[in-house]
Order: C-alpha cells, then sequence, then structure tokens
C-alpha cells in the first residue's frame, strides 16, 4: 500500500528527482532534444528557489521518498490590487501518477501558501491543446476569459 502524498517545499537535495521532472515537463511542452533550454536557465530557476530575495518558489509532491510531481510560482504586483498576485508558472506531475489527485494537491498547495502570504488571487495558465489538464482547472478554477498574447525577442 502507497504511503501518504507529501506537498512540501523543494530541497536542495531533491536536484535529481527533481530536474527528471523538470525535463518532463519541458518535454511535454516541446522543449526538447534541439530545442530544450539552456542549461544555463535550468540552474538559474533552480538556484532562484534558494533566494530569499527571489519572488519564485517551488513545491514537490513526494510519496515514499519519490518525488511525483513539481509546482513553480511566484508573486508579483498588481495595478489593480493592494494584495501581490501569485502566478502558478509550471505545473507538472510524472507519467506514472497521473489521475492520483498530485495535480489537485500541489494546485492546493499554492492556494494555501498564496493565501497565507496575502495574494489576493492564484492564476495560471495552460496550452489550449492540454485537454487532460483543462478538466482538472475547470473543476477546481474558472477561466478568466483573457486571451494570452506574447512577442518574443
Amino acid at each position: 500500500m502507497p504511503g501518504q502524498l507529501l506537498v512540501r517545499p523543494v530541497t536542495r537535495q531533491d536536484y535529481e528527482q527533481w530536474l527528471l521532472l523538470w525535463d518532463g515537463y519541458n518535454a511535454f511542452y516541446g522543449r526538447s532534444g534541439e530545442t530544450a533550454l539552456a542549461g544555463e536557465i535550468t540552474q538559474m530557476t533552480w538556484s532562484r528557489f534558494f533566494d530569499a530575495y527571489e519572488p519564485m518558489h517551488a513545491l514537490v509532491a513526494e510519496r515514499d521518498g519519490k518525488l511525483l510531481g513539481l509546482v513553480h510560482y511566484l508573486y508579483h504586483r498588481s495595478t489593480t490590487a493592494i494584495a501581490p498576485n501569485c502566478y502558478l508558472q509550471d505545473l507538472f506531475t510524472s507519467q506514472a501518477a497521473r489521475g492520483q489527485g498530485v495535480g489537485r494537491a500541489l494546485i492546493e498547495g499554492v492556494c494555501e501558501r498564496a493565501r497565507s502570504a496575502g495574494a489576493g488571487r492564484v492564476y495560471w495558465q495552460t496550452h489550449e491543446t492540454n485537454h487532460t489538464a483543462m478538466q482538472l482547472y475547470d473543476r477546481i478554477g474558472e477561466r478568466s476569459g483573457f486571451v494570452v498574447y506574447r512577442k518574443l525577442f
């Protein structure tokens, strides 16, 4: 019988397991092989989780010593609110752990921390083709109606 799912802040000792999940997340969005993120980006992302001056944070979901998922989030100001907003930037669950409540637990972990930090909301986005994740998101959040645009440099 598997142990209880634990959602907790990432630690430096988690690097190898986190990296496997991070690579899986990036591969899911087409960032692998020739299109993989530069190693410097991964290293900077990892270091930000342990820098007290950074607004970026990471949680992991663990069961029986094995990491099953990750979530990265950050706080930022808004022109329309006094309280900070919390942006849930990355969410990934290993293939083997999907459908077991890991994604939901990670989102709830971010929401708990955001509420404790005085944030007014947590928000996130996903690709329009990520139908599986959207089934969960539609149950626990609401679609804002906004369309995301970007311009790369």
